[in-house]
């Protein structure tokens, strides 16, 4: 390998990819060593090798796919062809891991995949790794992972499923793919794969530093700690850098060697004859035990880390050169000829025509149409299909279930008498879970304490402890876990104990769950519907944890559906809309459980039993976008609202009555996110006058969506107040009503407006 130094040293200005490209053919050129016998295809590759030469010329060749995919990439970028360039040059050697892998176990991939996704693509017939990626890196319509959105790495039929995580956000849900692999047998559902899959997760040395990745590696093992199965293996592709930032040498093995419940396998990635055993030994152990498993792949980075990293300015040349020499690519030359299974002219062939081959698939790729219009762009964000949706909401075909989960028919909830609203979710819950024997409820608390509030009470002895459990208090690894299982075709339902806590997991929402149907063309979807006990007004235990009224970070994710109620009744049709969107378009959605209204059983007076509701009967459910209107046809005031702000409204209507003569509409929006703006439109068309109650803070809140609905209808016109909490942090005890708006605020809204002239 001491060819390629002088290369690298006389073109100490030059493009390094055309130095590395360069290195292999003089390399090659210049060989000159003892040759083998020719090995047959099922021989090994060289004396002692675990690899036989059939297995070394198609890993070989995929990894060259990978190489010259980046060196295409590299060249097209600045004519404007293609339009991602970050490599996986060095990084070859994860074909290995391919290999040595089923297309069937799930995979979740690190961006330098190249040599991956080759050697999969081999899993079945009729599949072209260098086409598919072509079309993806040229941002074209036609590409089969992502339809033009993102360069990823990403198949439906290969089981990889797009991720555009740069760092190791991925992780948690590889994690909860795997145990979800084990879970479906427990409950008795039908996996998608074979039931001895692996969930197979790659990244790099410097994202496995990240607390994302540190979560999933502690959720591992603390699964296996217990005993449980978590088949997950963990690919660490070490190349001792991130960006321009080194990993302290030794750093990844003395951090996951020693790890308990977490076994740790070392291959060399940089040679495909020494490697490839010690990959097989991590693969096998990972399906065999059903263990968490870290394999420590020993890799390089060539090439810097992307097109735009010019490592020359901030790398001395004698290390770039010292790297350009550990290339995996020139190791793999040395086997192929020393083994005898490659002349030099073979393989310099094989290589030119690997070259040609991606440049041709790129200038097609060119050609291939891209997406134009918004509305291709937007088409599998949010997928809503109504009909299938009301149907599935309103199905119910179910009843014998229904008795059996509620312990006979005169004991059906709808037969009750009305409830508040705690108990209704409660009921709600029992329903679903009777309906859906895919769903699974999960969180802090939940099973046999019911929650902190008791909402699940009863759940975990009505369906057992596979259907509802506790998690290890980590809100990352609660939603990789959701969003692990929906991956296995079930339908699951996180708790987030408290909406303050979803912040500390939110990109798993965000970057992660949010994102896969528009990042997978809608070939993957991950349904969940997330719980979380919300908003403010909460007496007695209070402070910014407990009463956080901050919805804007789950508005601002696109697709995600939020969903707030705020009595008993209408909380049990939204659900049942919310598992329907779930099931039928694969959606992620957000329920927020007003814990101030969850025992509120009153509305004006102590004892009028005015906020309690008969159940709805299956059958009955609440359109996507649909709103609650009291007092329909009052037009003096019209008051916007949701959640905490709704009885709010409903009393302080009253007052306003008396005060003003006023008749007062109050809109329970009920829908948070997609805002339906011509709902509010038609609501506010009529209205002389308008308040816009918020019970969140002033900046960024609901009710400047409210807003601006009403003035974009040309609406803007009519008088309007807005009724807001302050911009801070909830307070504890009395002062948290200070920050927070009240009857006594709307009221004065009210007067406020009837002063105007």
């Amino acid at each position: 390998m001491s060819s390629t130094q002088p290369i690298a040293a006389r073109h100490k200005g030059f493009n390094r990819a055309e130095i590395v490209d360069q290195n292999f053919v003089e390399f090659v050129q210049q060989w000159h060593g003892d040759v083998h016998a020719k090995p047959r295809e099922h021989d090994p590759i060289l004396p002692g090798s675990a690899l036989d030469a059939q297995g070394f010329r198609e890993l070989l060749e995929s990894q060259l796919i990978s190489r010259h995919l980046d060196l295409m990439a590299r060249v097209l970028r600045v004519q404007n062809k293609v339009f991602y360039t970050i490599g996986s040059s060095g990084h070859e050697g994860n074909a290995m891991v391919a290999r040595l892998t089923r297309h069937t176990d799930p995979a979740f991939l690190h961006y330098r995949s190249g040599g991956f996704m080759a050697e999969r693509f081999r899993k079945l017939p009729g599949m072209d790794p260098v086409m598919d990626s072509a079309l993806s890196f040229a941002a074209s319509k036609e590409d089969p992972a992502s339809g033009g959105r993102h360069k990823v790495w990403g198949s439906k039929p290969l089981w990889v499923l797009p991720q555009t995580s740069t760092i190791a956000s991925h992780l948690p849900k590889a994690f909860g793919t795997a145990v979800a692999i084990e879970q479906a047998r427990r409950i008795g559902h039908t996996l998608p794969i074979p039931n001895d899959s692996i969930a197979i997760c790659s990244f790099g040395d410097a994202s496995s530093n990240h607390a994302t990745a540190q979560t999933a590696f502690n959720a591992a093992s603390w699964t296996a700690y217990q005993k449980l199965p978590a088949p997950v293996l963990f690919v660490c592709e070490d190349n001792g850098i991130g960006i321009s930032v080194k990993t302290p040498s030794g750093w990844v093995a003395n951090n996951f060697q020693h790890r308990p419940d977490l076994d740790y396998f070392f291959a060399d990635g940089l040679d495909l004859a020494e490697g490839y055993a010690q990959v097989q030994r991590a693969v096998d152990h990972c399906r065999s035990t059903r263990r968490p498993t870290f394999l420590h792949l020993k890799t390089t980075r060539i090439m810097g880390h992307a097109g735009t990293d010019f490592e020359i300015e901030w790398r001395s040349i004698e290390e770039l050169v010292a790297v350009e020499a550990s290339d995996p690519l020139l190791r793999s030359a040395a086997i192929a000829l020393e083994s005898g299974l490659f002349t030099k002219d073979a393989l310099l062939a094989l290589n030119e025509a690997t070259r040609k081959r991606c440049f041709a698939a790129a200038e097609e790729a060119d050609r291939r149409p891209k997406l134009e219009r918004l509305d291709d762009v937007m088409a599998p964000l949010a997928p809503y299909t109504p009909a299938k949706v009301k149907a599935e909401a309103e199905r119910a075909d179910y009843n014998d279930k229904r008795i059996a989960v509620f312990g006979g028919e005169d004991k059906l909830p709808e037969k009750q008498p009305p409830r508040h609203l705690a108990i209704q979710i409660n009921q709600a819950l029992h329903d679903v879970m009777a309906k859906y024997p895919e769903t699974l409820l999960f969180g802090e608390d939940v099973a046999q304490k019911g929650g902190v509030y008791t909402v699940t009470k009863g759940l975990f002895k009505t369906f057992k402890g596979n259907r509802v459990f506790n998690t290890l208090l980590d809100e990352t690894v609660i939603l990789g876990l959701a969003q692990g299982y929906a991956n296995m075709g079930m339908l699951p339902i996180p708790e987030i104990q408290y909406l303050a806590y979803f912040h500390n997991a939110c990109d798993q929402i965000r970057g992660e769950a949010a994102s896969l149907q528009f990042f997978s063309n809608n070939q993957y979807r991950n349904p969940l519907v997330m719980r979380m006990a919300s908003l403010g007004y909460q007496r007695g235990f209070g402070g910014h944890f407990h009463n956080d009224n901050s919805i804007t970070a789950l508005r601002d994710i696109p697709g995600l559906v939020v969903g707030c109620p705020s009595r008993g009744d209408d909380a049990a049709t939204m659900l049942r809309t919310l598992m329907a969107l779930a099931k039928v378009d694969g959606r992620v959605c957000a329920y927020l459980e007003p814990i101030a209204l969850y025992m509120a059983k009153d509305l004006y007076e102590a004892g009028d039993g005015q906020w309690q509701f008969a159940y709805p009967a299956p059958g009955e459910a609440m359109p996507l976008g649909e709103g609650r209107v009291y007092e329909a046809g009052a037009d003096d005031l019209v008051i916007f609202t949701f959640g905490n702000g709704v009885p709010m409204a409903l009393r302080s209507a009253r007052t306003i009555q008396k005060d003003l003569g006023w008749k007062t509409r109050v809109v329970d929006l009920r829908w948070l996110a997609p805002l339906n703006d011509a709902f509010i439109a038609a609501q506010a068309k009529s209205a002389k006058r308008i308040i816009v109650l918020d019970e969140g803070r002033k900046s960024a809140g609901v009710g400047e969506g409210v807003i601006t609905a009403i003035v974009e209808a040309g609406l803007g016109s009519t008088p309007l107040e807005r009724v807001v909490g302050a911009d801070t942090y909830t307070p504890l005890a009395g002062a948290a009503f200070l920050v927070l708006p009240g009857d006594a605020e709307v009221v004065a809204a009210a007067h406020k407006l009837a002063a105007r002239k």
